[in-house]
C-alpha cells in the first residue's frame, strides 16, 4: 500500500483527515469563500471566520449539504489546498479511504478525489456507520448488533451494524443545524429578536440540556426587531430547552422507527451493548439520558463524538483485519 495514505470525512460542519504518514489528524470548518463567484478567496477556519460578515461580492458557504456535494469544485480545491498546506511531499499517487454516507452514490465521493488535480492512485469507500463503529472500539465484524446514532450537522445517521455491514439504517434530515434553526425560532417569536447562525450554536453550546435544564444563563447580542436596532438579551436554559424539544423529539422516534424494525436476535445485542452516540450535537448535555429514558435502553457518548468516524478510517488503513471493509466503484475496477 502507498505510504500516502489518507481518511476523509466530509461532514457538513467539518472537514476531518487521517494523515497515515503523520499519524495524525486535521479538522477544519467544512466552508469556503468565494470572491467575484470564480475566485476562492479562503477555506476551512479561515473562511468560517468570514460567514455572516462578508461582503456581496463574497460567498461564504458550505460545499456539503446534507450530506452531498453541494459544490465539487469547491469541495475539491478546499480539499487540496489543506492536504499541501499540513502535508510534506508529493501527494500524486497516494490512496484515499472516504466515508461514504447511508444513501449517497458512491460515484460522487469517488469521482469528487478521482477527477481531482491530486491524481491519486486509489478511492477507497467505508460506509461511515461502519467507520464510526470501528473509532467507537467496536469490533464491527463480529456476529452482534449494534446500533449507532450519528447526529451531525445537518443529518442524523441511525444504523444497525453485524458482520462488518449495515443491517438497517435511516437517514434523517435533522441535526445541529436544526437545533440552531429552532433557537432562532423562538427567540424571534418570543422576544422579536434576530441573531445570527453563529450566536445560535453558542447558545446551544451553551445553554442546551435533553431534560433537566440547569438555572443558567448568558446574554447574547442581536438585533431588536421593534425598534430595529442591536441589543444585549438574556436567556436561560430553560427557554432553550423548550425551544429544542421538538428537534430531539424527532431524533427519538427515529431511533425507536429502527429499534421497532431490528431483527429480535439483533436487538437482543443492542439491549445489552446500549445505543452509541457520535457526532458533533451528541454533547448536548444530558442527551444520553433522554434516549435511555424514551427508549429503555442505556446509551453510550464518546468523549470525542466528531472524530469517531475518522478513527474508524485510521484503522480500517493501518489494521489489516479491517482492510476488507473498505471497497472501490465499479467504475475504479475498470480502470
Amino acid at each position: 500500500m502507498n505510504n500516502h495514505s489518507f481518511g476523509c470525512d466530509f461532514g457538513s460542519y467539518h472537514l476531518k483527515i487521517y494523515n497515515r504518514d503523520a499519524d495524525g489528524y486535521l479538522m477544519q470548518h467544512n466552508m469556503v469563500a468565494v470572491q467575484d463567484k470564480n475566485k476562492l478567496l479562503a477555506c476551512g477556519d479561515e473562511a468560517y471566520a468570514m460567514y455572516e460578515k462578508a461582503p456581496a461580492n463574497i460567498h461564504v458557504g458550505a460545499p456539503m449539504s446534507y450530506g452531498n456535494l453541494a459544490s465539487i469544485s469547491n469541495m475539491q480545491a478546499f480539499l487540496k489546498k489543506l492536504l499541501e498546506e499540513n502535508i510534506k511531499g508529493q501527494l500524486k499517487g497516494a490512496d484515499f479511504f472516504v466515508a461514504l454516507p447511508t444513501d449517497m452514490q458512491e460515484r460522487n465521493f469517488t469521482m469528487l478525489i478521482q477527477d481531482s488535480a491530486m491524481k491519486p492512485k486509489t478511492v477507497y469507500l467505508v460506509d461511515k456507520p461502519v467507520a464510526a463503529g470501528l473509532g467507537l472500539g467496536i469490533n464491527v465484524k463480529e456476529a452482534q448488533g449494534v446500533l449507532i446514532v450519528d447526529i451531525g450537522a445537518e443529518t442524523t445517521e441511525i444504523s444497525v451494524l453485524s458482520l462488518g455491514g449495515t443491517v438497517i439504517s435511516r437517514l434523517i434530515q435533522t441535526g445541529g443545524r436544526s437545533i440552531d434553526d429552532a433557537i432562532q425560532s423562538a427567540i424571534r417569536k418570543e422576544y422579536s429578536f434576530f441573531i445570527g447562525s453563529k450566536t445560535a450554536e453558542n447558545i446551544k453550546k451553551e445553554l442546551a440540556y435533553a431534560v433537566d435544564p440547569e438555572e443558567k444563563t448568558m446574554q447574547i447580542c442581536g438585533r431588536n426587531m421593534v425598534v430595529g436596532l442591536p441589543q444585549m438579551l438574556e436567556l436561560s436554559a430553560a427557554f432553550v430547552y423548550d425551544a429544542i424539544k421538538e428537534q430531539l423529539g424527532i431524533i427519538t422516534d427515529a431511533i425507536k422507527t429502527i429499534l421497532e424494525r431490528t431483527p429480535p436476535e439483533l436487538g437482543v445485542d443492542i439491549i445489552a451493548n446500549g445505543i452509541y452516540l457520535t457526532g458533533g450535537s451528541a454533547r448536548i448535555r444530558n442527551l444520553d439520558q433522554l434516549l435511555q429514558k424514551k427508549t429503555g435502553i442505556s446509551v453510550k457518548v464518546d468523549e470525542d463524538p466528531e472524530m469517531c468516524v475518522v478513527r474508524g478510517l485510521a484503522r480500517v488503513i493501518n489494521e489489516k483485519e479491517f482492510r476488507p471493509l473498505a471497497f472501490v466503484t465499479k467504475e475504479q475496477k475498470y480502470v
